[in-house]
C-alpha cells in the first residue's frame, strides 16, 4: 500500500474479505479496508452501510462471520470487548462508555491505574490527566464527576482516554457531533500531530466537510460492500456524497415555502427566561419553518425545551392560538398541538431495547387503545404508514430499536413525534449523526409539513442547515435572543456576527 507517492507501506491493520450477519441479516459483504501508518482514513456512507458494524469487527467488538484480519501484515484474532487497546487499538465510541460516578482522572486511568509501592499514584494519574487535558485546549477539572459534565465534556474526556492510552490505532466515531467548531480544530490539530508521529486514525463522519479538512483517504461503503477507496485529494464532498448515496445529490435542500406575512401567528413567546435564557420573544406563524442558530451553549434547547413544558419557566408566557399554556407542562402543550422532537434520541427520545412498533405509539399510546385494551391491529397500521411516510427501512421487522442506524432511529423519531398529529412541531438537531442521503430526505418531510399548514422550528448548530430551510433564522448568544434574520439576511456571516457577538438588534 501507498500514501500519497510514499514507497509502499505494510497497513498496521486491514481487514481482508469481512462479511459479517447477525442471524439472517447480513450487514457487510466481502469488505477490504486497510489503515496504513501514520494517516487519517475517513470511513463514509449512509446511516446502515455498515460502518460501525465494521468498526466493531476492526477494534475487537465483534467477530466477522467470514474473512480474515491483520495486524502488521500478520493473521490477528483480536480481543474482545475492548481489550485490544493492550495492542493499541482503541475505539472513541459514539455512545460514551464513561462510568458516571467517577471523576475525569478516574476515568482515564481505569483498568490501567497506576500504583506506587502498592498504593493507587492518585498524583500522578491526576498530573498526567491534567496534560492531556491541556494538550486538547479542555480547562475540564480532572477531578470532576462524568456525571457532572456537559455533553461536549463527555466527548473530550473520551478523546482524552484514546490519547492518553499511546494508540497505534484510533477510531473515532463521529467525534465532532457534539463539539464546537473551536473544539473541533483543536482536536483537528492534535490528531494531526499524532499522526505525524506515526499514529494512525479512522475517521468516521457524516461531515464531509471535516472529512475533506482532517483525512489522508476516503473509503466509501453503501449497503454493506466495499464501493471506493482514494486519496481525498483526488475527491471532494460533492463526489463523495454521490458515491454514498450512489445518486446525484443537486437538490439538498427542498424550496422554501415562504409563508404569507398576514398568516396567523400560532405561537409567540414573551419575555420567556428560565436558569440560563433571559427575556427571549418571538412569534411562530402558520406553515412557516423558523430556524435558531447560535454556538453551542447558546441556551437554544433550554428555551425551547420550556417551550415545551419540558423544563420550567421563572418568567414569560407562551401562547398557543392565543391561549395561554402552563409552564411545566408537557402534556397539556402535547394536548395543544406542540410537540418536542429531543436531539438526543438515543437517551431521550427512543428505547433502544423496544421494538419499532412499541417506540412509534408510545406518545400517543391513547389512539390505539380499543375497550380498554391496545389494539394491535390499530398500531400495527400506524407502524405500516410511518414506514411509507417516513421512508424507514430495515431488514428484520423484529429488529430493536438500538440496533437500527442512525438515519432510521431519526425518522422513527420523527414519525412518532408526527403519531400525536401536531401543528406546531419543533425539532432540535433534526439531522445530527445522519447520512448526507437521509439528510436530504429529512429536509423534504420538514419542508412538506410545511406546505401542509404545519409550523415547524428548527433548532440547529450547522449554519447551512438553518440558512437552507428556514425563511427566519433567530441568533441566540449567551442564554439571549440577539438577532432575527429574515431574507437575504440569512447567511453564514451574518450569523457569525450576532452569535460571537459583534451585532445585535436593538428590537431583538
Amino acid at each position: 500500500m501507498t500514501l500519497g507517492g510514499d514507497a509502499p507501506r505494510t497497513a498496521v491493520l486491514a481487514a481482508e474479505r469481512i462479511s459479517k450477519s447477525f442471524g439472517e441479516v447480513q450487514v457487510l459483504f466481502s469488505v477490504d479496508f486497510d489503515v496504513l501508518p501514520g494517516e487519517v482514513h475517513a470511513l463514509v456512507g449512509e446511516n446502515g452501510a455498515g460502518k460501525s458494524t465494521l468498526v466493531k469487527i476492526l477494534s475487537g467488538f465483534e467477530n466477522p462471520t467470514s474473512g480474515r484480519l491483520l495486524l502488521d501484515g500478520q493473521p490477528v484474532t483480536l480481543p474482545a470487548n475492548g481489550a485490544a487497546e493492550a495492542l493499541g487499538i482503541v475505539l472513541i465510541h459514539q455512545e460514551f462508555n464513561l462510568a458516571e460516578n467517577l471523576t475525569v482522572t478516574e476515568s482515564l486511568y481505569l483498568g490501567r491505574e497506576v500504583t506506587r509501592f502498592g498504593v493507587l499514584d492518585r498524583r500522578f494519574m491526576r498530573a498526567e490527566t491534567r496534560r492531556v487535558l491541556d494538550q486538547l485546549g479542555s480547562h475540564i477539572d480532572e477531578d470532576a464527576l462524568i456525571s457532572s459534565l456537559a455533553v461536549a465534556d463527555k466527548q473530550m474526556v473520551e478523546i482524552a482516554k484514546a490519547i492518553s492510552r499511546d494508540a497505534r490505532v484510533v477510531f473515532m466515531d463521529e467525534p465532532t457531533a457534539v463539539l464546537s467548531r473551536e473544539e473541533t480544530d483543536i482536536l483537528f490539530d492534535q490528531v494531526r500531530k499524532l499522526r505525524d508521529a506515526g499514529t494512525s486514525f479512522v475517521f468516521v463522519s457524516h461531515k464531509l466537510d471535516e472529512v475533506m479538512e482532517l483525512t489522508d483517504r476516503v473509503t466509501v461503503l453503501r449497503d454493506g460492500q466495499w464501493i471506493k477507496t482514494a486519496p481525498t485529494s483526488l475527491l471532494d464532498g460533492e463526489a463523495i456524497a454521490q458515491l454514498m448515496v450512489g445518486r446525484e445529490l443537486s437538490s439538498l435542500y427542498p424550496t422554501k415555502h415562504e409563508p404569507n406575512v398576514d398568516e396567523e401567528v400560532v405561537m409567540s413567546v414573551a419575555g420567556l427566561s428560565t436558569g440560563y435564557v433571559r427575556d427571549a420573544s418571538f412569534e411562530l406563524r402558520k406553515g412557516e419553518v423558523l430556524g435558531f442558530s447560535g454556538l453551542i451553549g447558546s441556551g437554544r434547547s433550554e428555551l425551547m425545551e420550556a417551550v415545551a413544558g419540558l423544563r420550567p419557566r421563572l418568567a414569560g408566557e407562551v401562547r398557543v392560538k392565543g391561549q395561554v399554556l402552563p409552564p411545566g407542562d408537557f402534556r397539556e402543550a402535547n394536548r395543544r398541538g406542540l410537540a418536542y422532537m429531543t436531539k438526543d434520541r438515543k437517551g431521550k427520545g427512543l428505547l433502544l431495547g423496544e421494538g419499532m412498533t412499541a417506540n412509534l405509539t408510545l406518545q400517543s399510546i391513547e389512539r390505539h387503545v380499543r375497550h380498554g385494551y391496545l389494539d394491535p391491529a390499530s398500531e400495527a397500521n400506524a407502524m405500516a404508514r410511518a414506514k411509507r411516510r417516513f421512508d424507514i427501512r430495515v431488514r428484520d421487522e423484529k429488529v430493536r430499536v438500538g440496533r437500527m442506524s442512525g438515519g432510521n432511529q431519526q425518522k422513527l423519531l420523527l414519525a412518532k413525534i408526527m403519531e400525536t398529529e401536531p401543528e406546531i412541531i419543533i425539532i432540535d438537531e433534526p439531522t445530527r449523526g445522519i447520512d448526507v442521503g437521509t439528510k436530504q430526505q429529512i429536509y423534504h418531510f420538514i419542508a412538506a409539513l410545511a406546505r401542509e399548514g404545519r409550523s415547524i422550528i428548527v433548532v440547529s448548530s450547522e449554519m447551512p442547515e438553518v440558512i437552507g430551510l428556514c425563511t427566519r433564522v433567530a441568533v441566540m448568544r449567551e442564554g439571549r435572543m440577539v438577532g432575527m434574520l429574515e431574507g437575504e439576511e440569512i447567511s453564514e456571516q451574518m450569523i457569525m456576527r450576532y452569535a460571537a457577538g459583534l451585532r445585535r438588534q436593538a428590537s431583538a
